[in-house]
C-alpha cells in the first residue's frame, strides 16, 4: 500500500527487507527441506517443516523445537505444522533431533518472522513550548510524582537533573563521573535506575533524594541507549533492534522483543516511553518516534515530529531524543539533544 510505504520511509529513511538464511548450521546426514521454506513469514501462517533424509537411514522418530521449545515429534520423516500467532517478530532457530539406527543427529536452519501490522501515521498538536538547555545532550526524559528529570550524555558532563519545566529553574542536579557517558532513566518503586553507554554500568538512586544506592553491571554484552518501565519490569535499548525485558530486583536481563515495521527491522531505537501500555521509541537520527507493541515488537503507529525543526534552532547532528509522558496532563513532552525547547504535544490518529 502507499500509505504503508510513506509509513516506512519516516521511520527508516529507506525500506530495508530483510530475508531469512535458511541454510545456516544445517549438516550433511539430514536437513531441513529449505526448498519450502518462504523468506519472510507473517504471524497469521503455519510453518511447515519436513526433514530430507538423502542417506536413506532408518529413521526412528523426529523431536521438533522452535526457539529450543519443543513442538512435538513424529516418526520417520512425517511432516509437521507449527502456527506462528504467539511467536515474537524475529528470526525463529528451527532444530529437529532425529533418531535413526541407534544414533542421533541435529538438522537446523531458521526463518524470519516480521509483522503484519500496518502502522498508522499520527497525528500531533503543540499545546506548549517551554526552554530547554541547549547544552544539555538529552538521553532520558520522565515524570516522578508532576517532576520532570532529564539525564544526559558525554563524558564529563553527564548529570541527571530535576527541574521546573516551565522555567528551567533547577531543584536538584547529580554530576556523573567523568569516565561514564550518561544514558537513559526510569523510576520503578521509589528507585531511580540510570543506564550508561559503553561501560556497561548501570546505577540505582533513592527517587526522593538522588543519593546513589547501588552500582551494578549489565548481564548481557550490551549497550546502554534508553530505558522506561510498565509499573514492573524495565524495558531498556541497546542501539540495535531489541528493546530488553530487566528485572528490576535483580538486574537480570529475562527477555527481549525484535522491533519491526512490517517486513522491515527497526534497528537504533533509542530513548523510551510507556504511555497506555504501548513503548513509544525514539529512533536515532529519526525525527519520529515509533509506537511498538511490548508483547511481540510489532510497530502499530507513527509519529512524524519533523515539523518541530521549523520551531527551533539545531544544526542536523542535534538530533530527536527525549519522551516523557505526564500522566496528569496526559500528554507527552519531546525535546531533543541539545535542542532549546522543549515541546508539550497531544497525539491523536
Amino acid at each position: 500500500m502507499k500509505n504503508y510505504n510513506i509509513l516506512s520511509i519516516i521511520l527508516l529513511g529507506t525500506l530495508l527487507a530483510n530475508c531469512g538464511d535458511t541454510k545456516k548450521g544445517e549438516n550433511s546426514l539430514f536437513t531441513f527441506n529449505n526448498s519450502k521454506f518462504k523468506e519472510q513469514y507473517q504471524p497469521q501462517e503455519t510453518l511447515s517443516m519436513e526433514i530430507l533424509n538423502s542417506n536413506s537411514k532408518t529413521i526412528d522418530s523426529i523431536i521438533y523445537y522452535v526457539n529450543d521449545v519443543k513442538i512435538g515429534s513424529k516418526k520417520e520423516v512425517d511432516k509437521i505444522t507449527f502456527e506462528l500467532k504467539d511467536q515474537k517478530l524475529g528470526y525463529q532457530n528451527l532444530k529437529a533431533l532425529v533418531y535413526y539406527e541407534g544414533q542421533n543427529s541435529e538438522a537446523t536452519s531458521r526463518i524470519e518472522l516480521v509483522s503484519n501490522i500496518k502502522p498508522k501515521l499520527l497525528n500531533y498538536t503543540v499545546i506548549n513550548t517551554f526552554p530547554h538547555d541547549t547544552l544539555a545532550f538529552t538521553e532520558g526524559l520522565e515524570f516522578y510524582k508532576d517532576t520532570l528529570y532529564e539525564s544526559t550524555g558525554q563524558k564529563g558532563a553527564s548529570y541527571i537533573r530535576k527541574y521546573d519545566y516551565k522555567t528551567g529553574k533547577i531543584f536538584q542536579q547529580v554530576d556523573l563521573d567523568s569516565k561514564y557517558f550518561g544514558e537513559g532513566i526510569t523510576f520503578v518503586n521509589n528507585k531511580m535506575y540510570q543506564l550508561t553507554w559503553q561501560e556497561k554500568t548501570g546505577f540505582i538512586y533513592n527517587a526522593t533524594t538522588l543519593k546513589l544506592e547501588k552500582t551494578f553491571t549489565y548481564d548481557k554484552d550490551i549497550e546502554g541507549w534508553g530505558m522506561t518501565n510498565d509499573g514492573k519490569y524495565i524495558y531498556q535499548t541497546d542501539k540495535t533492534e531489541k528493546i530488553w525485558k530487566m528485572d528490576p530486583e535483580t538486574q537480570k536481563m529475562i527477555d527481549y522483543i525484535n522491533v519491526y515495521s512490517g517486513s522491515s527491522k527497526i534497528k537504533a531505537i533509542n530513548e523510551l516511553e510507556w504511555i497506555n501500555g504501548k513503548i513509544y521509541a525514539n529512533v536515532w537520527q529519526k525525527d519520529a518516534i515509533a509506537v511498538v507493541n511490548p508483547v511481540n515488537g510489532a510497530v502499530e503507529g507513527i509519529l512524524d515530529l519533523s515539523g518541530l525543526r521549523k520551531l527551533i534552532n539545531v544544526t542536523p547532528e542535534d538530533v530527536l531524543n527525549g519522551i516523557a509522558y505526564n500522566p496528569k496532563t496526559k500528554t507527552i513532552f519531546v525535546t531533543g539533544k541539545n535542542w532549546d525547547k522543549l515541546f508539550e504535544i497531544k497525539v491523536s490518529e
